[in-house]
């Protein structure tokens, strides 16, 4: 649970992981919202990758939606970031490489508050390595589960439906599923 006082000089992590659909990117805008209606001044990044609805903007599944900067690499966030900012928001934190947590420590340890939302596994059940690393520096994680799209379960799988076997694979609901233990059928065969 995250604290209702913040000290305004001191920095953190926050972390919302979870499947598809497990409404990741509605609780980062959420959250986001909460800190304008609080004066907070606020930035928000999304990888240059995801365009599935929209290309400068955050855009959840229910197309709730907030203006955001797209950016290819983790250092571009450095680069744009607005000294003014105190809420910075990043998802879609898993298409970006290692440098994410380092970049995320910078934005934290120089006294904002940083909220990242990102696929916690890939589409083979494996963890992305970025996000684990993030979790395990950030103050409060957060998991989110979806509903298994098969049998109503609680979901923390992203079952991909293609045949594609590249790691990254934008898409949504027409290319996964959300899928509980039972129900999720690993890609392990498959090699990046």
């Amino acid at each position: 649970m995250i604290p209702n006082v913040y000290s305004s000089s001191a920095g953190w992590i926050e972390v919302v992981c979870g499947s598809m659909f497990s409404g990741k990117t509605q609780e980062l805008i959420r959250r986001l919202r909460l800190a304008s209606i609080a004066r907070q001044k606020v930035q928000v990044f999304n990888s240059h990758l995801d365009v599935r609805y929209a290309k400068e903007h955050l855009v959840s599944h229910d197309k709730s939606m907030l203006p955001s900067r797209p950016v290819k690499t983790a250092k571009d966030i450095l680069r744009e970031l607005n000294g003014e900012a105190q809420v910075v928001g990043i998802d879609e934190a898993h298409f970006f490489g290692d440098d994410i947590v380092d970049v995320c420590q910078k934005i934290a340890n120089s006294g904002k508050r940083v909220i990242v939302a990102g696929l916690d596994q890939d589409y083979r059940g494996e963890p992305f390595s970025n996000m684990a690393r993030l979790m395990a520096v950030a103050e409060f994680v957060t998991k989110n589960l979806a509903i298994c799209m098969v049998c109503g379960n609680p979901a923390h799988f992203s079952q991909r439906l293609t045949d594609s076997s590249r790691r990254i694979e934008v898409g949504a609901g027409d290319k996964y599923e959300a899928r509980c233990r039972k129900c999720f059928t690993p890609e392990s065969s498959r090699k990046d």
